[in-house]
């Protein structure tokens, strides 16, 4: 049986930088570095020697592309918003600041 501490060490070695900034891309003259939100999970196994049973769990990860840093050929650099991920990510934290807004103002007129 391969040691599962190996496996997972090889497979974490790749998330970091490289897992929310995307390699340059050479487009009309720009050169493009895409930026993302990536977060991951993982779980594990074990076994008990008594018995012939081996449990396990795994897990997964996500990435929201947020935008870009645009270099231009005069050499300035800019971050270009994705607006259509941002917008998709701020919708679900306006709803929750909403609701805690009218919680506390409920709160406040008792």
């Amino acid at each position: 049986m391969t040691n599962i501490a190996v496996k997972l060490a090889e497979t974490v070695r790749s998330f970091g930088v490289g897992a929310v900034y995307g390699d340059p891309v050479e487009i009309e003259g720009q050169t493009l570095v895409p930026v993302a939100i990536s977060w991951f999970g993982f779980g594990g196994s074990g076994s008990d020697e008594t018995t012939s049973g081996i449990a396990g769990g795994g897990g997964g990860g996500a990435a929201i592309p947020v935008g870009a840093y645009v270099t231009q050929e005069n050499g300035r650099v800019a971050f270009e918003p994705n607006l259509i991920s941002l917008l998709a990510v701020s919708i679900p934290a306006v709803w929750v600041s909403g609701k805690a807004l009218a919680r506390i103002i409920r709160a406040l007129k008792k």
